[in-house]
């Protein structure tokens, strides 16, 4: 969940997933989701934010070596005879 507060207004915007909450003063601090926006983002201050987790690898290492053993595969060629 993110949260900022606008240093004109001093008022503070929460986020929603779907809606857009503004502040209405006259910066327009706007906050969509995890995307914020407002004229002057230099009297915006952040609360919290979302720490997003790093894509954890789900192959195990067999896995892996597997993949990199089909990867180096050459293609086979054929010919065919046209008559």
């Amino acid at each position: 969940m993110v949260s900022i507060r606008c240093k004109d207004c001093n008022r503070e915007l929460v986020a929603h997933p779907t809606k857009t909450v503004s502040c209405g003063c006259p910066n327009m601090a706007t906050i969509t989701g995890d995307k914020i926006t407002a004229l002057d983002l230099s009297h915006v201050v952040m609360l919290n934010s979302v720490k997003r987790e790093e894509n954890k690898n789900v192959l195990t290492s067999q896995d892996i070596a597997w993949q990199e053993a089909r990867r180096q595969r050459k293609v086979r060629k054929m010919d065919f005879e046209v008559r």
